[in-house]
Parts: structure tokens; sequence; C-alpha cells
């Protein structure tokens, strides 16, 4: 039984490349623990600056505006946090700076369970995706080592995340009723503007169709898929 199970209070800590990864990946189970009183927190690693065709449009512009659609996405979930470390747009890399940085985090805010994109998805063709997963995990996987970063302990122990869940996965294993919160899902996604454009009733459709198809063998109306990993 997993902690979101049995109900335990705890810290959830979302890592993802760009605003609107959550919304398009595991936002009706963010909604649904942030509903049950959990604390999640977003951690996005750039504000999506490239998410635009427009050549005039400066990347700093949009920017600001996915940050803004982010937050907003975010209230609507019940996200207590988000956090953007603005790294460029499409020039991600899992290298020891990025590793080192989402280690000090997950030692500071101390998260019970780990939410990041699956790197190891076949054919995940965005770098960023990758780029995000990785570092990720590998920070996790170091947060709980006493010499690796030591001067970031400062006097305190380091940091086990007891749980990691995978979205956008091909290998799931664990799979969340969200039927009670697609339309929070769906409402926060709609968030996106700058995105979707006129495009939303599609999006929206496509979501909630691929939530019907991943509840539908597991008994539920609708369901969001992960690879779970218990780390203890």
């Amino acid at each position: 039984m997993s902690a979101a199970e049995s109900g335990e209070q705890r810290r959830v800590l979302v890592i993802a490349a760009h605003p609107d990864d959550p919304e398009f990946g595991c936002a009706g189970t963010m909604a649904k623990w942030a509903a049950q009183g959990q604390q999640v927190d977003y951690l996005l690693l750039t504000s999506g600056d490239q998410g635009n065709r427009d050549r005039l449009v400066h990347p700093s512009e949009i920017a600001a505006i996915r940050e803004q659609e982010q937050r907003a996405a975010a209230r609507i979930l019940g996200v207590h946090s988000v956090t953007f470390l603005r790294y460029p747009d499409g020039m991600l890399v899992n290298d020891l700076a990025l590793r080192r940085r989402l280690c000090g985090i997950i030692r500071a805010q101390r998260p019970h369970a780990l939410v990041t994109i699956d790197p190891w998805r076949p054919y995940q063709l965005h770098p960023d995706h990758r780029a995000a997963g990785f570092a990720a995990l590998d920070a996790a996987r170091g947060s709980h080592a006493w010499h690796l970063y030591p001067e970031q302990l400062n006097g305190t122990e380091p940091w086990r995340v007891q749980e990691v869940y995978l979205f956008w996965t091909g290998s799931a294993d664990y799979w969340e009723d969200v039927t009670d919160s697609i339309d929070t899902r769906c409402r926060s996604l709609r968030q996106h503007v700058s995105q979707l454009r006129d495009r939303a009733d599609a999006v929206e459709e496509r979501v909630r169709q691929m939530a019907r198809e991943t509840g539908e063998p597991h008994g539920f109306a609708y369901a969001e898929a992960f690879k779970r990993i218990v780390t203890g």
C-alpha cells in the first residue's frame, strides 16, 4: 500500500521540465492528493520560453506568460507552491550542477514522494523531458547520502524520498482513480492558453479519452498511470 492509499500526511514534490507538463501528465492525481490534505509542490526546471512559434515574440515574454499560466493552473489544483529554476527551454542537461541543485532542494523540502517524467519511456523525443526525469531521479538517489554534497546538510540529516511516481510512462504498474478530479485537471489545463490556443476543446477531449482508456481495465471511469518505485 502506498502512502497515498494509507491516507498518511505527506509532502509531494513534482519535478517537470516545462509549464503544463504536470497538467498534461499527472494533474488529476495531484488535485486528488491535494484535496486529501497532502502538500503538493511544483518545481519547473524551465519556464517554457520556446513555447511560441511567432519569431517576433521574445522568449522572455512567453516565459513570463507561461509562468503566470502555470501558477493559475496550480491554484485550481490546490498546489502549495510553484518554483521555476528558469533554465533555457530546449537546452536542459542532466549535469552535475543540476543534480547538485535538485539534491539540495529535495533535502530542503524533504518530500515523501517524488513525481517526475519517466525518462526511459521508449521514443521520448524531447531532450528536456529526458533530462528532467533523469536529473530528478539522480538527485533523489543522492539526497540520502551523507557524504554527497555534505555542505548542503548544515547540521541536518540527509533525506530519503520514500516513493517515486513516473508519469508519461510506458511501464505503468500503478493506477490512480481520478474520476472525481478529472474536471479539475481539465480546468487547470485550460489555463495554459498560450499553448492550447484554439485547440482547448479538442485537447480536453483527448485528455479525457486517454484517462478513460487508462481507467477502464482497472474499473475506474478515469485514471492516470504511473511507474511506481519504492526506494526504502
